[in-house]
């Protein structure tokens, strides 16, 4: 390690909190310099294959040139200029692609600037949407172990303890009854686990019985479509999402898709939706919108929903809410082009023989001994680490997952767990190649740690 190297490592520690980091042991920092297609490259020019999409983020690799030069040129027109008041050209350019691109309906689109404000929105247009036909619904439901992002009102319709217990004072009391089951919630343990259509039926009457008793104090149900992503990548079984959207309509309560992590091809799919025919009241979207190259989030709604905004404006009926940099034009214009590469190098009709490929490769990854379960959703993978064959877990002491981790670091790619689930979201870009690296450096990481 040169002397700038030193340095940069030495102001980290002595500066910069991490997020989701214990700081007490952060001795050695890693840093990033560069960008080179589907590699990051070290401040010494170690090159490591983004497993991890730099957080589920990155979708046509990085560096793309597309990309750059539409945020180049657009840095050359106009940097920013606030949506209050005035409108700007890559923002509404952006919302027309999105709204082509979208679930039929879903017509309208407002800005933020990540996955945990657009669920914000979300939660506010419906709860105000209500109070405008004069009702008033004050609760939302939500699945267990869900994850919608760390704003309070996320926060709120989250099921992660670990997560976010701490801050439960600072929120109005949760009620239990919307706290939904999921298929995954009676699967039950090991290799005993219940029929998974079974488990999707409980699942669906346990909320049907809800919405029954209480569906008319209830403003939305919040999911995250097909896979839920920081639960440690549980997937549904497939009709799950379609019959619960068919609740909520039977019900007449919203239905909010937080496809944040699932959106812009993770699943297969431009959105999770389309592949159970569902068209969501809101539709949460952030991470892979701009490629993965600036903080921009939107939620789009139906024509149904905005008409009720609508009305004098002595009547006090608009939408308060918004954000410094709501439709910042070099966000937007990385997201235009974003979409343009989807088009131009038809990316979502490559995915099914890369997700295909990456299925071979977690299956001989699968026979490993400490390897319980594997859960793919398109380019989507949860791999469950175990430490015998009746799948006990390992001590949480023993932060088993993040040695993994680190150990496939060694061996050229970047992971990051989920407690003991090691994840894999490949950029969609991935090469064959790429995606039997991944594969192979787990396999390596799990030798190397457990033996």
């Amino acid at each position: 390690m040169n002397r700038r190297e030193q340095d940069l490592a030495t102001l980290d520690r002595a500066h910069v909190w991490h997020p989701f980091t214990q700081m007490s042991e952060w001795t050695e920092p890693l840093v990033i310099e560069r960008g080179d297609g589907n590699y990051l490259v070290d401040t010494q020019g170690h090159r490591y294959f983004d497993g991890v999409s730099s957080l589920w983020v990155t979708v046509h690799g990085h560096n793309h040139p597309h990309i750059n030069s539409a945020v180049e040129e657009q840095l050359g027109r106009l940097a920013h200029s606030t949506l209050l008041g005035l409108a700007n050209v890559p923002s509404i350019e952006l919302a027309q692609k999105l709204v082509e691109v979208a679930p039929a309906g879903l017509n309208r689109v407002f800005y933020s600037d990540s996955g945990s404000t657009a669920v914000e929105i979300a939660l506010k247009q419906a709860f105000q949407y209500w109070s405008h036909r004069g009702e008033t619904r004050p609760f939302f439901g939500y699945l267990a172990d869900a994850y919608h992002g760390d704003t309070l009102g996320a926060v709120g319709v989250g099921g992660i303890e670990v997560f976010h217990e701490i801050f439960s004072p600072l929120l109005r009391p949760a009620d239990a009854d919307m706290r939904l089951q999921t298929p995954y919630s009676f699967r039950g343990p090991g290799r005993s686990r219940r029929d998974w259509a079974e488990c999707s039926a409980l699942a669906l009457s346990q909320m049907e019985d809800v919405l029954r008793r209480r569906g008319s104090e209830m403003a939305a149900v919040i999911v995250e479509p097909l896979i839920q992503g920081a639960a440690g990548m549980r997937s549904q079984p497939r009709g799950y999402l379609a019959k619960l959207a068919a609740l909520c309509r039977k019900y007449d309560v919203l239905l909010i898709a937080d496809e944040v992590a699932t959106g812009f091809g993770r699943t297969g799919t431009m959105f999770a939706c389309e592949q159970e025919g569902v068209t969501p009241d809101f539709l949460c979207v952030a991470k892979g919108l701009t490629g993965g190259y600036l903080p921009l989030a939107a939620t789009l709604t139906t024509d149904r929903v905005f008409e009720a905004f609508l009305a004098p404006r002595a009547d006090g009926k608009a939408f308060f809410h918004g954000h410094t940099y709501t439709g910042n034009p070099l966000a937007c214009a990385a997201g235009v082009a974003n979409l343009e590469v989807f088009a131009r190098d038809r990316v979502l009709e490559q995915l099914p023989a890369k997700i295909e490929y990456l299925q071979g490769v977690l299956t001989e990854l699968s026979s490993h001994r400490h390897v319980g379960e594997v859960r793919q959703m398109g380019l989507m993978v949860g791999v469950d680490l175990v430490a015998d064959a009746d799948w006990a877990a390992f001590p949480a002491s023993d932060f088993t997952g993040a040695k993994v981790c680190a150990a496939a670091r060694k061996h050229g790619v970047l992971l990051r767990p989920l407690g003991d689930v090691v994840v894999m979201m490949p950029p969609l870009s991935s090469s064959f190649e790429e995606l039997a690296l991944l594969g192979s450096s787990v396999a390596a990481a799990l030798d190397e740690v457990l033996g």
